[in-house]
């Protein structure tokens, strides 16, 4: 896909992550977030859930860090629009070296090579605080084509619990992403190109983005819906 459809896929989630607004307000309260400290996101994307926490806690240092340039932007004029100040950082999250007092790492572990590479990477972030780890896990045995989207290193969340406490957390809450929250996160990451081809039906891209939002329709429904899970860790140290 060329870089104008790549820029409008994500435009109709609120965030890259299965997650309702009340479940986010549940982390947010779990992180403990006071004016003064400072918050990293790690692999932000656009960013959504570092504003709302800036937004419910005046005073708070944010910074957002990624690669992605069009999640980048999408972020820093959320920012301007809301009024918030951000540092949203151009740079490899699984590098960065500045240490926080609060963290966000959801979704991510991918940039650091395994689960296991990124609790204890992170833990270089936080020497001391809280970090709100975002992780795929295997709810069900998997079939061969739900391992082979997913990789190897996808662990069972008592071993994905067990890896956290290896490299040095406790694990102050955990939570799990329910089928609606799923639903909602797979439906909104198709919306975009949706409504694209709805209106641009004769375009000559509009046969492969059908093809892809079918065939991603398609792996959901058969290969991995009920089968992976998603957690939600708020450690600490």
């Amino acid at each position: 896909m060329d870089d104008e459809l790549n820029a409008l896929r994500r435009t109709r989630m609120r965030w890259n992550t299965p997650l309702s607004e009340a479940h986010a307000e549940l982390l947010l309260d779990r992180m403990a977030l006071e004016a003064g400290q400072h918050l990293v996101d790690l692999g932000c994307g656009w960013g959504e859930l570092l504003l709302r926490a800036l937004a419910r806690t005046p005073g708070l240092r944010a910074t957002g860090v990624d690669t992605d340039l069009t999640g980048l932007d999408r972020g820093r004029a959320a920012a301007r629009e809301r009024g918030v100040a951000v540092d949203f950082a151009e740079s490899d999250a699984a590098t960065w070296a500045v240490p926080a007092e609060r963290a966000f790492c959801i979704g991510a572990a991918h940039i650091f090579g395994s689960t296991e590479a990124a609790l204890e990477g992170l833990t270089r972030v936080v020497p001391s605080g809280r970090l709100l780890y975002g992780d795929g896990f295997w709810a069900a045995p998997p079939n061969a084509a739900a391992e082979e989207i997913f990789g190897p290193d996808t662990l069972t969340l008592p071993d994905l619990l067990d890896v956290a406490r290896a490299a040095g957390w406790r694990v102050l809450h955990f939570s799990t992403a329910d089928q609606l929250e799923w639903d909602d996160f797979e439906s909104t990451s198709r919306a975009g190109w949706q409504e694209w081809v709805a209106a641009h039906p004769a375009d000559p891209r509009a046969a492969e983005v059908r093809d892809w939002l079918d065939g991603r329709l398609g792996q959901y429904v058969r290969d991995y819906r009920g089968v992976l899970g998603f957690t939600y860790l708020v450690l600490g140290r």
